[in-house]
């Protein structure tokens, strides 16, 4: 189902980019942006592009977040690849109007890469290298994403022009914000309050699979009287799905609690490779 979810993802912003964005000459962000300038300037199939530049990212991704999460990558980005090739002559939708296609770009690109997300999968690799290199770097994620897509915007400068590159740039903020509601997060972190019957064994998991470190709170059941060793964990928004995955395995009956958290500083952690 998570995969039948991300592939439909993967379609809906083939879609928005083929009826919309790239016949306006507005391009998108990160790695599928790279591939709209590379397939104007060579005449190679957009879908092609789009596979072989994201192959190093989805290995970064594997390395770095997990082995399910690069499988659901693999999947929606192979959809978007195929996705832009059958709808290369598809109907425009709109047409001439700069920022309704700005908009109506941006809602339809932006829906389909948070609902890949929100099962699991990306469609692009600028998000994973930026959460890599935010482990290396004093940035959040989000500040990294959008560093990393204005060197994108200037290359998009070269083929659509300025005017081109800055619609590009609007409609990937706007696409940005509407993942941030589909997924629930762009680019944050999440807080995981756990209380399990195993809380030795979630820990030692959590941190053996994701490389992360956690906290112990003693609480005391209200009702039952009972002590409890409550968790207290963070993770980025890329290792949601893998947490739950956790979770279920070890205690499908732990009550879970998790927040959005809009900045994480300070810590020496240093990260490991999830299996």
């Amino acid at each position: 189902m998570r995969a039948l979810a991300v592939i439909i993802g993967g379609f809906i912003t083939a879609y928005g980019l083929e009826a919309v964005l790239i016949p306006n000459n507005v391009s998108d962000g990160g790695v599928t942006g790279l591939s709209i300038v590379g397939s104007q300037l060579t005449g190679v199939q957009l879908g092609i592009l789009i596979a072989l530049l994201n192959i190093p990212f989805v290995y970064l991704g594997y390395k770095q977040i997990g082995k399910s999460f690069a499988i659901y990558s693999v999947i929606g980005i192979a959809a978007l690849a195929y996705g832009t090739t059958i709808m290369h002559h598809v109907p425009q939708i709109v047409e001439g109007d700069s920022l309704l296609v700005t908009v109506v770009g941006g809602i339809i690109i932006g829906f389909g890469m948070g609902l890949a997300l929100r099962n699991g999968g990306a469609l692009d690799g600028i998000d994973m290298l930026a959460v890599l290199l935010s482990r290396k770097l004093p940035f959040g994620t989000s500040d990294l994403i959008l560093f990393l897509n204005l060197f994108v915007f200037i290359v998009v400068s070269t083929v659509f022009g300025l005017q081109g590159a800055f619609l590009s740039g609007i409609a990937y903020f706007i696409a940005s914000k509407v993942i941030h509601m589909v997924e629930e997060g762009l680019s944050g972190s999440k807080t995981y309050k756990i209380i399990t019957s195993e809380p030795e064994n979630m820990v030692e998991t959590i941190r053996d699979r994701l490389g992360r470190s956690a906290t112990y709170n003693l609480v005391k059941g209200a009702y039952t009287n009972e002590d409890y060793k409550e968790i207290t964990c963070i993770i980025n928004r890329l290792e949601d799905s893998k947490m739950k995955e956790i979770i279920y395995e070890i205690d499908p009956q732990a009550f879970v609690a998790v927040y959005d958290v809009a900045e994480v500083k300070g810590g020496n952690f240093k990260k490991r490779d999830i299996h």
